[in-house]
């Protein structure tokens, strides 16, 4: 299963303030008055502390998210990507720990569908014994690769989120698609149609279910849900799906 987490822990901060730092005793001896001066490097010490606290990222994560995506007659629909953006944006950019690649193998690509970051760059390895010509017409990225053979790599990047077809000039049987997306949370339904996103932060969010072959608007569907400080959220999703031009394996 394909996932991405934006990694937003809230640093630890310690501060210690050290009231002797700040005291000082009048020539008369007399214990624990403080000075104009003493008093200015008090304020200067809670002034800083409140702008530290103030510069911190407010994403503290605690909720999980547990996808199904199936049809109506309950069969699991794999390759859905689950995306969420919470009311509260983070600055960051979804990231990936995985490389991301859509290869040429057995005269397909794979995976069918491959989820990335706007920004990514994306390798496209040929592992058929056979030369490929990928393309894509989309408006998201438009590109060609040029024909090259076995073990060869060429590399696109993406820049606009959005949804790529992808096809083969020489072997009209392989579709893909690549779904680039600005959400910090993204996450891709496996064989059984379930995912699980987790650390969402607490909040106000919306879920985005997105599939190729969905009969929905822009192939995706909308839910907007508020996350819990603790605990995990369980949601379904009932897709249907048109057929396929070509019929890709499990369709």
């Amino acid at each position: 299963m394909q996932s991405a987490i934006l990694n937003c822990a809230r640093p630890a901060v310690r501060l210690r303030f050290n009231v002797h730092a700040v005291r000082r005793r009048t020539p008369s001896n007399v214990d624990g008055i403080f000075t104009e001066d003493a008093q200015k490097r008090a304020m200067r010490h809670i002034l800083s502390f409140l702008i530290v606290l103030a510069c911190l990222p407010v994403c503290a994560r605690a909720a999980d998210l547990d996808v199904h995506v199936r049809t109506a007659r309950g069969a699991p629909v794999s390759d859905a990507i689950v995306t969420v953006e919470p009311e509260a944006r983070t600055p960051a950019p979804l990231r990936f720990t995985q490389p991301l690649a859509m290869a040429q193998r057995g005269l397909q690509f794979d995976p069918f569908v491959l989820v990335v970051p706007v920004g990514a760059e994306v390798r496209f390895p040929n592992e058929d014994p056979v030369r490929h010509q990928v393309y894509s017409f989309s408006p998201t990225k438009t590109f060609e690769l040029k024909l090259y053979g076995k073990d060869q790599t060429r590399t696109v990047r993406f820049d606009k989120a959005g949804v790529v077809s992808l096809g083969c000039n020489i072997h009209d049987q392989m579709v893909a698609f690549i779904k680039v997306t600005d959400a910090p949370f993204a996450v891709k339904t496996d064989a059984s149609g379930h995912a699980v996103l987790h650390g969402l932060p607490v909040g106000r969010a919306t879920i985005r279910v997105w599939h190729p072959y969905m009969k929905s608007p822009n192939g995706e569907q909308k839910l907007d849900l508020a996350i819990p400080r603790t605990g995990s959220i369980a949601q379904s999703f009932t897709a249907e799906l048109r057929t396929p031009a070509m019929r890709m394996p499990g369709y």
